[in-house]
């Protein structure tokens, strides 16, 4: 199906799950940012919570109103047959997001969610690609602060180093904000199902076509001190580096060997081990149920930090990339990280996918390879920073 055959939908963009925490924090940006003649749409199960969030947006009128639903198959098929782009915030998506996803394969309509799942995204690689391949979609998962600053900041790490070379890229995360309930439920989710998750893996392993004359890899490094950041390196669990990983697989750019390793960065020393052990107990608590559900009942899906709480959050990644005998310095950097910057992101996502000029993809692809330079340009005249800190 050519994307040119998708103009005469009724809508360029559709945001799924538009009432919930970040659904709601995106909804207002689109109707901050979006630009004249954005042909739009909210949508979610709850029609009159629709409705008053539709009223509530500056310029929200021109918002259609869509009703559907994760357990009614036909709607979410419906909703992808009037939609150019579906963004959904929907989750747990193991959960509740694979419906979704093969009705946008199935209509050849480019898909956006925020998921931090690898278990998710390697299932829907497995059983959606090939189809979205066949009808023109592009699945893009984790196109909020999972893993939109590292793919695309590692991407722009890479373009100042030489080509043709072995490079190395470093990531190291500094973040000082709260989580939602959305997340938190998410992250509970993920520690609960490392069978599966890696069952997952080696499925998709089975599956994926291997590199041919190129190497990428992500490995895990072993905790350190950083002396490039003046910092503790602590290796984090996230999906970043597998997503940072495909795009190297699937972009000459990175050259014939690549290799990224992600950590959070981390001042003092008994700062890093009391983030070890909380998160070791977590992982803990999350393997019985009981101590699950209760964990759960803390923040509940739809809760989040408030305005001001978000006005002071903050995030930084730095990267370090070697390659060709240089050395380059390089920062992605922002406000809000897990809601206003990730709203930020998954709406400018979702506007490039639907208006920009950019390579012909198909299947599941990450946000590096589907929009590149193109979104790096969006996020950083939304107010995101990508710069070259140093190099040498």
């Amino acid at each position: 199906m050519s994307r040119l055959n998708r103009t005469d939908r009724p809508y360029d963009i559709v945001l799924f799950g538009a009432t919930g925490f970040v659904g709601t924090l995106t909804a207002e940006y689109l109707a901050q940012h979006a630009p004249e003649g954005l042909r739009w749409a909210i949508a979610g199960r709850n029609e009159e919570k629709l409705h008053r969030l539709r009223e509530a947006l500056p310029g929200g009128a021109k918002a259609g109103v869509l009703r559907a639903d994760v357990s009614d198959p036909a709607s979410l098929r419906e909703l992808a047959e009037h939609a150019r782009v579906v963004a959904t915030t929907v989750g747990p998506y193991v959960t509740y997001g694979e419906e979704l996803v093969a009705a946008c394969a199935d209509t050849g309509t480019d898909y956006l969610d925020l998921t931090g799942e690898p278990e998710f995204v390697d299932l829907m690689y497995v059983r959606h690609d090939a189809r979205a391949r066949e009808t023109g979609a592009r699945l893009v998962h984790a196109c909020g602060f999972d893993s939109v600053p590292h793919d695309l900041g590692a991407y722009f790490t890479v373009r100042q180093l030489p080509e043709g070379v072995p490079l190395t890229v470093d990531g190291f995360v500094t973040v000082d904000a709260t989580l939602s309930g959305g997340t938190f439920a998410s992250a509970l989710n993920q520690f609960a199902r490392g069978r599966q998750m890696l069952a997952a893996a080696r499925d998709r392993g089975r599956h994926e076509p291997r590199l041919v004359g190129r190497r990428a890899s992500a490995r895990t490094g072993a905790p350190r001190f950083a002396p490039e950041v003046g910092a503790w390196a602590l290796p984090l669990p996230t999906i970043d580096a597998q997503i940072v990983r495909r795009s190297a697989q699937a972009l000459e750019r990175y050259g014939p060997d690549f290799r990224y390793r992600e950590y959070a960065a981390v001042r003092h020393l008994p700062a890093a081990l009391g983030g070890v052990a909380a998160v070791g107990a977590l992982f803990a608590a999350a393997q019985l149920p009981p101590a699950r559900r209760w964990l759960s009942d803390r923040l509940k899906p739809g809760e989040g930090p408030g305005p001001e709480k978000r006005a002071k959050s903050w995030f930084r990644v730095r990267f370090v990339g070697e390659g060709g005998g240089r050395r380059v310095y390089t920062e992605v950097s922002g406000g809000d990280p897990g809601y206003d910057e990730t709203a930020k992101m998954f709406a400018e996502s979702a506007l490039s996918l639907a208006f920009d000029d950019l390579p012909p993809t198909a299947g599941q692809v990450t946000t590096a390879v589907a929009m590149g330079n193109a979104l790096t340009e969006r996020l950083q005249r939304a107010g995101i920073t990508f710069r070259v800190a140093r190099s040498r």
